[in-house]
């Protein structure tokens, strides 16, 4: 079975996502080839790349060599050059580039941060990346963002002719306080949410926070009734596709990506739970990557633990 989400324009997206950012050697050594192939191998539906991560070649070609179709493997990747001159000459031959990098017309293609346009020209960049669709260059390509706060995203809706289909952020309960206003927007809007960093809570904070007895608790529970071996991050990767987010979480080694997968043959958490979770969650405010989000856009006045 495979999870999905139905976006915006019709398309069924899958809610679990690996992501493709180590490597980027772009050459017959990248380890970017050699972990797609792995992740493809153990049975991932669905790559994140971009630009930024220079891994799209590596992408492209790891389907080729496990002889992956196109149509049964989503893909998305990002245009992250740094303040790209508004134009539509620079932006076509930005997105011509990352067709020519996969060798295909990816499934899903969004804006890294709202710092790639130049300084207020957000709308504008999005009216180009329209026009690409509707001129043929990203036919059947859905458009999304990354890393959009409340105004980034009133100035693509103020204007925009095709909505984004997803803001793809740093998701977790540790930043459901902080990212309220984004989520109302995109509830209004039918704008999917994409979790990076969606294990944050157990990888980077220090303690682990609130949530990390009640994961271990429902990883358990779990346990007991699959007969499978389930963890805490299991668990978290799994609140994260109930709350109808898309989980787009990473990792090399085999045994963490059968891990992963696996994850498609968990029965989902009680309402209880997930709403346990999260209101454990929004006591506190911890972020790891903060380089977008929290400029000029306040952050909640909370602890980073209890």
């Amino acid at each position: 079975m495979t999870r999905t989400f139905k976006l915006s324009d019709g398309k069924a997206i899958p809610a679990l996502q690996w992501g493709n950012g180590t490597g980027g050697l772009n050459g017959k050594h990248d380890p970017a080839l050699e972990y797609g192939i792995t992740a493809l191998k153990t049975g991932v539906k669905a790559i994140d790349t971009a630009e930024l991560y220079k891994t799209e070649i590596a992408t492209g070609e790891a389907l080729k060599q496990v002889g992956a179709k196109k149509e049964d493997i989503w893909v998305t990747t990002k245009v992250s050059g740094s303040h790209i001159p508004t134009t539509p000459e620079n932006l076509k031959a930005n997105v011509q580039e990352r067709l020519s990098n996969l060798t295909f017309k990816p499934d899903l293609l969004l804006v890294h941060n709202p710092f790639v346009p130049e300084e207020g020209k957000i709308a504008q960049f999005w009216t180009i990346l329209e026009d690409l669709v509707l001129d043929g260059t990203l036919e059947g390509v859905s458009l999304g963002v990354s890393n959009y706060r409340p105004q980034d995203l009133k100035a693509v809706l103020d204007i925009a002719r095709i909505k984004p289909v997803v803001n793809q952020l740093e998701y977790h309960p540790y930043v459901l306080s902080h990212l309220q206003p984004v989520l109302d927007i995109q509830a209004k809007h039918g704008i999917i949410t994409e979790a990076y960093g969606p294990l944050t809570p157990l990888l980077r904070h220090p303690t682990g926070g609130p949530i990390k007895p009640i994961l271990e608790r429902i990883a358990n529970k779990l346990t007991k009734e699959t007969g499978k071996q389930i963890d805490s991050a299991s668990v978290l990767l799994l609140w994260t596709i109930n709350k109808g987010v898309v989980a787009v979480t990473t990792s090399t080694k085999p045994k963490n990506l059968e891990k992963i997968v696996s994850i498609e043959d968990l029965p989902d958490l009680s309402k209880e739970e997930i709403d346990e979770i999260e209101q454990a969650g929004r006591k506190v405010y911890f972020r790891h990557y903060d380089e977008h989000m929290t400029e000029d856009f306040p952050e909640p006045d909370l602890p980073s633990d209890l």
